[in-house]
């Protein structure tokens, strides 16, 4: 049996276990709740109306609770963002999740973008911020390096590709939908420095997609599949 590139409990701290699906109820949000537990994830990714729920159920487990602001398409007032991030941190998140605006972003507008970013920052009292660009929209490759730099100046925390929800034009080799591809997520590693951190999300459902972006430079990752990912470690390193 070949060497384990990193311990599995290194692995379990950088998902993000994905609780977003609409239709997941309160007892499938517990049931998921539960499986970021068993699994020692980094945090729990959960629906804002769950950030209570969240709080209650992982208090103590290390798990962290991360609920959404605004999401997916992050183009609320500054005012509606800064509302929902000081009304989660009081429910209990330890991070947060947000989406910039892209329509703001893509119109050179790019004041506005820092600005919003940066109210959310300071309405998070300090905890985790992690933004999101949604790759899968980008033509302009150097729009990638734009945004994550403006991430930075507002002082988020993180760079991450995806919400999960838009439509995206790149394919895995399963064929699959995903929302970045490993040369994005190589630039955005670079576009940032070593004080911001990169996630990818919208593509990291097996074992070796965990490997490949981990070799890039990104220290968490979106996963809805945590427990098969887990399982592949288990089957290949244990």
């Amino acid at each position: 049996m070949a060497d384990a590139p990193i311990s599995r409990l290194e692995l379990s701290k950088m998902i993000d276990h994905s609780l977003l699906k609409p239709t997941l109820t309160r007892e499938d949000t517990i049931q998921g709740l539960e499986v970021a537990m068993r699994e020692r994830v980094a945090s729990a990714t959960v629906k804002p109306c769950y950030t209570i729920l969240a709080a209650e159920v992982l208090e103590g487990s290390g798990v962290m609770v991360n609920p959404v602001i605004c999401f997916p398409l992050g183009y609320d007032t500054t005012e509606a963002k800064v509302f929902a991030t000081k009304q989660a941190i009081d429910d209990g998140a330890e991070e947060i999740d947000m989406v910039l605006n892209l329509g703001a972003l893509f119109s050179g507008d790019y004041q506005f973008v820092e600005d919003d970013i940066a109210a959310v920052v300071e309405a998070a009292q300090g905890k985790t911020v992690k933004v999101i660009l949604e790759t899968g929209y980008y033509k302009d490759m150097d729009l990638i390096v734009k945004a994550c730099q403006i991430i930075e100046s507002a002082g988020g925390d993180f760079v991450k590709t995806s919400s999960g929800f838009a439509p995206s034009p790149y394919t895995n080799e399963y064929g699959e939908t995903v929302g970045y591809t490993l040369d994005i997520l190589r630039l955005m590693r670079k576009s940032v420095s070593e004080s911001v951190e990169v996630k990818a999300a919208q593509g990291v459902r097996r074992l070796k997609e965990a490997l490949e972006v981990i070799e890039i430079g990104a220290t968490r990752f979106g996963v809805s599949r945590t427990e098969s990912l887990l399982k592949e470690y288990d089957e290949a390193y244990g």
